[in-house]
């Protein structure tokens, strides 16, 4: 059950300008929520913008540049958020990508983990003051269900050894889960709550940065069985609005229900190692 009226909660929403984030941004506009999404691509930027105004009727839509892979980007983005609003009730981590070759970030990291996990990492812990300001608030990471397939060894975050575009989203998407685990337990006596969840196998571009075979086996992929980024955005909004998980924290959800994650995603030396790393490269405390 969703909350009907969102109308004064304030909604960041990141990867904004296309697929389930787009859907996300657009689907809590309609419920009447402020929603601030973030893109790195102007021109996206001005069509999300325009495609939500005009079939939300919701005129309480921005956007903000930023590239979630750079973290001097996410820095000045969480500065811009805190020059413009005094709290936050609603963030979305949702940016993600898949990268065929591997690449690296502007920071020297691999550039799946940098933008996948990293960029969740930073922005959340940038943001908790407004979140504990704007409480009761809502964490929402999105994740998949290739978590259950992820194996991060902390002897080589550069993955140097054995990098496949597979492995190195799979290991982003537990470090997501492990993540959403880690803050809820870290945020135990607050009224801000953190869930991660799986959409289900959506028709979005998320493979496309892949390029060549990658792109084209999702394409056909996606004709065949991949949902909609409206429905695959269903889960999310379920988080962000529903009375029914006010105060519910540290679970994964797919289809409104929550369900068991992997073995290694339950393991607390791996998320506090996890965390601790993420700290390092990330010098933040």
């Amino acid at each position: 059950m969703q909350n009907k009226n969102m109308k004064g909660k304030i909604c960041l929403v990141t990867g904004a300008t296309a697929g389930i984030g787009e859907a996300t941004a657009l689907l809590l506009a309609k419920l009447g929520a402020t929603v601030i999404g973030v893109g790195r691509n102007p021109a996206k930027i001005e069509n999300s913008i325009r495609m939500i105004k005009e079939r939300s009727g919701n005129p309480d839509v921005v956007f903000l540049k930023a590239d979630l892979s750079s973290q001097k980007d996410i820095r000045d983005l969480a500065q811009q958020f805190k020059d413009q609003y005094s709290r936050l009730d609603v963030l979305v981590n949702n940016a993600g990508a898949t990268f065929t070759e591997r690449r690296q970030s502007i920071d020297g990291i691999e550039m799946t983990f940098a933008l996948n996990h990293l960029g969740y990492f930073l922005l959340t812990n940038l943001l908790l003051d407004l979140l504990e300001k704007g409480a009761p608030a809502r964490i929402i990471n999105v994740s998949s269900s290739l978590h259950k397939m992820g194996k991060l060894d902390f002897g080589d975050i550069p993955f140097d050894n054995g990098y496949t575009r597979s492995k190195a989203y799979q290991r982003t998407k537990l470090a997501n889960i492990a993540f959403t685990y880690e803050l809820a337990r870290r945020l135990s006596n607050q009224k801000v709550t953190v869930n991660a969840m799986n959409p289900g196998l959506v028709a979005t571009n998320v493979g496309n940065a892949a390029g060549g075979f990658t792109a084209t086996v999702k394409g056909i992929v996606d004709k065949i069985g991949g949902i909609t980024p409206e429905e695959g955005a269903r889960t999310i909004i379920y988080l962000a609005s529903s009375p029914e998980v006010s105060g519910v924290s540290g679970r994964y959800f797919v289809k409104e229900r929550s369900i068991p994650s992997s073995k290694t995603s339950y393991d607390l030396e791996f998320c506090q190692e996890l965390w601790e790393l993420s700290e390092s490269l990330t010098a933040s405390k």
